[in-house]
């Protein structure tokens, strides 16, 4: 396990972890009482203990706390909870803080804090029907944790507009490159018009194709004149480039 190097607490603070820490001034004035059970609370005195030990995130990162398990035998701490690195290691993306109540009856919890990376995704507007072409209106944009999604998620809507969908897609749903593929531009049986260079010339033939392909995908053609059974690219709807020999 790779050991990031530790960042001591600073004693000046940056302008997010500044204003951070102005947030939870009135959560830390002293005689103010802390229910255990206020998650909230605690979340907020971990997240700014934990914003101490990491430079400071990017616009596509965030803390992510927790989780904090109910204690309901935990006393009400009449004095502010102090909040301290667990261990004096910790990983690149990770820490636990420890919060202690040094009150008459004291307690402590440890409380994990990792930072999480967001991405745009691609995400179905509607329900989409398996065979249908993608459009803009199709899709829209909504920023997750990488964390939470798929294998395979596009990060650019633009990327699904023109593709197929190859099965059943939800409402809501992430878009992959498994749900996703080329429309055909060559489908079996279908008749298209073979063209080759010969000798700098370019030569026209009617053909048939023998089997589906994806744009610049190569398939198989018979050359209608000829009888002739070739393979060759599919470079455009209808139309399928023989490469001779």
């Amino acid at each position: 396990m790779n050991i990031a190097p530790i960042f001591r607490r600073a004693r000046k603070v940056g302008p997010a972890i500044g204003s951070l820490t102005l947030g939870l001034l009135p959560l830390l004035a002293i005689g103010q009482v802390f229910d255990p059970q206020e998650t909230a609370q605690l979340e907020a005195l971990a997240k700014s203990e934990a914003a101490l030990q990491f430079p400071r995130l990017t616009d596509r990162q965030r803390f992510l706390v927790g989780p904090i398990e109910a204690r309901p035998q935990l006393d009400r701490c009449s004095r502010p909870i102090k909040p301290v690195v667990a261990s004096t290691q910790h990983m690149k993306d990770r820490v636990t803080i420890e919060l202690r109540c040094q009150d008459a009856k004291p307690w402590h919890i440890y409380v994990p804090v990792r930072i999480v990376g967001t991405s745009p995704v691609a995400v179905a507007a509607h329900a989409i029907v398996a065979g249908t072409v993608i459009k803009d209106t199709d899709v829209k944009t909504e920023e997750h944790d990488v964390s939470e999604l798929p294998l395979g998620f596009l990060d650019d809507p633009a990327i699904a507009v023109g593709l197929t969908a190859s099965r059943p897609i939800a409402g809501g749903a992430y878009l992959t490159n498994q749900q996703l593929v080329a429309a055909k531009a060559v489908q079996r049986g279908q008749s298209v018009t073979l063209v080759a260079d010969a000798g700098g010339m370019s030569v026209r033939m009617a053909g048939r194709a023998l089997s589906d392909g994806l744009m610049n995908q190569r398939v198989r053609v018979q050359n209608l004149s000829s009888g002739k059974i070739v393979e060759g690219i599919a470079r455009s709807e209808q139309t399928v480039e023989i490469i001779l020999q």
